[in-house]
């Protein structure tokens, strides 16, 4: 059995001042995290606290590369199929997630994936895609 990635509509996303600079970042095509400025663990779901020492945080960015932590397929839950995963990135920190732009079923747990990014209503979300893979789009707008 094949099931191939199809896009879907997302949900408007919910705009605060401490997930804007996120969203932000999203949009010019970064994955920004958060540190703390005094015990330097990175962290995620943005927050202005360290969830470990209470400290500070800055935003950095992401490299955007990463490995499935955990992945399911979900088939019954809406108009088109999806995979939902956590990813483990390599800074550390682990993200719920979609993987896209690619067939579903062959996802694993400890394959490596990349950042993308999925248009949503009223901005931009990360997302990720098996890591070397270029999706259809991608193939015909180099003229492939």
């Amino acid at each position: 059995m094949s099931t191939t990635y199809e896009d879907r509509p997302l949900p408007a996303l919910i705009l605060n001042p401490e997930t804007q600079p996120y969203f932000e970042g999203a949009s010019r095509g970064v994955l920004k995290l958060r540190r703390c400025t005094s015990c330097a663990k990175v962290h995620f779901y943005p927050r202005a606290l360290c969830p470990y020492c209470l400290g500070d945080a800055e935003w950095i960015d992401a490299s955007g590369a990463g490995t499935i932590y955990s992945v399911s397929v979900c088939r019954r839950l809406g108009p088109v199929p999806y995979a939902i995963a956590y990813v483990r990135l390599e800074e550390g920190v682990t993200l719920l997630t979609n993987i896209v732009d690619c067939d579903l079923d062959p996802l694993r747990i400890g394959d490596p994936v990349t950042l993308c990014f999925k248009s949503a209503e009223g901005g931009i979300v990360p997302m990720f895609k098996p890591a070397g893979h270029r999706a259809a789009s991608d193939r015909q707008g180099a003229g492939e």
